[in-house]
C-alpha cells in the first residue's frame, strides 16, 4: 500500500512537471510564432521599400516628353470676343431655323490647357475645352451627368482675319436631336 500511495505521488509530481514542460513548450512557440510575425512584417515593409524605390528609378530612367508646354491662345485670339449664332439646321424642338443669339466669349488658357468662356449678361454660361492647331479652333462641352438634359456641344472654327472668326457649331440633346449653328466672332477687346 505505500508503495502504491508513493507511486500516485509521484505520478502527480510527473504529471505536474510534464504539465509545465507543456505550458513552456507553448510559451515557446507563442514566442516563435512572434518573431515569425515580426520578420514577416519587416520583411513586407523591405519589399515596399524596394518596390517604391523601383518606381522611382524607372520614372527618373523614362524619356520627358519635351514637346509638351503649356499651352497658351496666341495674342491675336486671346481675349473677348462678341459671337452671333444663327440656327442653320435643327432637329430638335428647342431650336428653330433662324433662330439667332448673342453673348461674349473670352479665349482663357492656364497651366492645364486652353479654354473658351461664354458669358451672357456679365455670367459664365458654359466653359469649352479648346484645342488649336494651324488651321482651326475646336471647343467641346458635354453637360455633367447631373444635369437634367445631356448637353454635347461641339465648335469648329477658322479664321478668316484677325477680328473675324467664323465657324459652326453643333449641338445634341440627350443623343435625341441635333441643332447647327453658324458662329461669327468679331474682337471686342486685345489681350
Amino acid at each position: 500500500m505505500v508503495n502504491h500511495k508513493y507511486y500516485l505521488v509521484g505520478l502527480t509530481i510527473l504529471c505536474l512537471c510534464w504539465g509545465c514542460r507543456d505550458r513552456q513548450r507553448e510559451r515557446n512557440l507563442e514566442l516563435r510564432e512572434q518573431k515569425i510575425l515580426e520578420r514577416e512584417n519587416e520583411f513586407a515593409m523591405k519589399e515596399a521599400d524596394y518596390q517604391s524605390l523601383l518606381r522611382m528609378r524607372d520614372s527618373l530612367l523614362t524619356k520627358r516628353d519635351t514637346s509638351v508646354l503649356i499651352r497658351q491662345w496666341p495674342d491675336d485670339i486671346a481675349g473677348l470676343w462678341s459671337a452671333r449664332s444663327v440656327c442653320r439646321e435643327s432637329s430638335c424642338s428647342e431650336y428653330v431655323i433662324g433662330d439667332q443669339r448673342a453673348n461674349t466669349w473670352e479665349f482663357i488658357s492656364d497651366s492645364t490647357g486652353l479654354y473658351t468662356r461664354v458669358i451672357n449678361n456679365n455670367q459664365v454660361v458654359r466653359v469649352f475645352t479648346a484645342t488649336l492647331d494651324s488651321t482651326r479652333i475646336q471647343l467641346r462641352y458635354s453637360s455633367d451627368t447631373s444635369a437634367t438634359r445631356n448637353l454635347d456641344l461641339t465648335v469648329e472654327l477658322n479664321r478668316d482675319n484677325p477680328n473675324l472668326i467664323k465657324g459652326m457649331q453643333t449641338a445634341g440633346i440627350d443623343k435625341s436631336c441635333t441643332a447647327k449653328f453658324s458662329i461669327e466672332l468679331t474682337r471686342l477687346t486685345n489681350r
